[in-house]
């Protein structure tokens, strides 16, 4: 086989100078930025993820920080950047797009694990150092974890709320959605945002514990409470946003601004009462759980989707912990109508894909289409279908 450096998509950083690929972006001048940012605030070692503040497994262009950071944009990685050396984590999915994608500034691990990314630390950081991240955009047991591989080493976790990538990317970063949230029609709700928010609280009855509230941190669950949509992340029907619902009240964190008068006017029919949704700014939901823990409360949560920025302000006593929230777990089970519904769409897509098996062997031996033609194809013939919504991931198609 050739060696593997006559191969010209990949980076080769052993030559001087290195060679780069036409893919790879020159990432110099915002290590740079991001390096003196990091003296500003004292920091060491500065730790991105590839994820966004509600742990979502897709995240808008806004959140791509790690992407923007590094030039790699596959879906999983985290990046450790120190004031001389930055590296990448990423796993087997992606190695040869990562040395398509970065430079040469950037080493590439190729493993996930945060013991690997620990152990790359220590040795990066001298003992007395300080290591940093941002709290919003760590669950709590990935914090644990760091937390962990650096316990008892002389180098120290400091959270810090500020994004150092944020301000770094400054006015270059994409702006926050703008796109109304919409109501899900009727016809395809299984059952009311009202009914909903009863069996949720009947459940806080039941509950040993007795919780007076639960945080609802994952996007799917703010948008299925509410029968709500919107189109803030690319494949996935929901919209920035926190909900904390107790017993008499439910807030609503969100973007105002952005939701139709017609849902406003269907979260507020009901109010003043215990069925009145509270209007509250997106920005404002870590304030007002700070507020709401003082009290004499107990508050259910989903480690799964909340960040250690948001667990951290309330006090360990006043803690409900399940890897799912209760909406979650209630949102998995399916009644006969939307069991229903489900077998509808999927009748539907089928259609779609005997289309397209019946298009490819028209146009295959005619050498009329590769992959990326083929992909774009049947997402045409999907989106031709009744009540389509585009798909829910970018078709992966792969021949031979």
């Amino acid at each position: 086989p050739q060696a593997a450096s006559s191969r010209t998509d990949i980076r080769d950083c052993s030559t001087d100078p290195p060679y780069l690929p036409p893919t790879a972006t020159n990432t110099t001048a915002r290590l740079a930025a991001l390096r003196d940012t990091m003296r500003a605030h004292g920091v060491h070692a500065y730790i991105v993820p590839s994820t966004d503040a509600h742990m979502s497994e897709y995240i808008a262009e806004r959140d791509a920080r790690l992407g923007w950071l590094t030039g790699f944009t596959g879906s999983a990685g985290t990046g450790v950047v120190t004031q001389d050396k930055a590296a990448l984590w990423t796993d087997s999915r992606y190695w040869t797009q990562a040395e398509r994608q970065l430079d040469c500034n950037w080493e590439l691990q190729r493993t996930t694990w945060i013991e690997s990314i620990g152990l790359w630390i220590l040795e990066a950081v001298p003992v007395g150092g300080t290591i940093s991240l941002d709290p919003f955009l760590f669950s709590i047991d990935t914090w644990n974890s760091y937390s962990q591989a650096l316990h008892g080493s002389g180098r120290t976790l400091v959270p810090i709320e500020t994004n150092l990538v944020d301000q770094v990317w400054g006015d270059e970063r994409p702006s926050s959605p703008s796109s109304t949230i919409y109501s899900l029609p009727e016809a395809f709700m299984g059952s009311s945002w009202q009914e909903k928010v009863a069996r949720i609280r009947q459940q806080m009855e039941q509950h040993v514990r007795r919780p007076t509230a639960v945080l609802l941190s994952g996007l799917e669950e703010t948008a299925w409470l509410f029968n709500l949509r919107g189109d803030d992340i690319p494949y996935n029907p929901v919209f920035y946003s926190y909900t904390l619902l107790t017993k008499t009240n439910i807030s609503l964190f969100v973007d105002k601004r952005r939701l139709s008068v017609a849902v406003q006017g269907s979260l507020r029919a009901d109010c003043p009462g215990p069925l009145c949704v509270e209007l509250q700014e997106y920005g404002q939901a870590r304030a007002h759980l700070h507020r709401y823990a003082q009290g004499n409360v107990t508050i259910w949560l989903g480690t799964e989707y909340t960040t250690y920025g948001l667990y951290g302000v309330i006090p360990q006593e006043k803690l409900l912990e399940d890897s799912y929230s209760p909406v979650m777990t209630a949102k998995a089970v399916k009644n006969a109508k939307e069991q229903e519904l489900l077998r509808a769409a999927h009748l539907r897509d089928a259609v779609a894909v005997i289309q397209y098996l019946l298009w490819l062997e028209k146009m295959v031996p005619q050498g009329q289409v590769d992959e990326f033609s083929g992909a774009e194809h049947i997402d045409m013939l999907r989106r031709a279908q009744e009540h389509s919504r585009g798909p829910s991931f970018q078709s992966i198609s792969a021949s031979g």
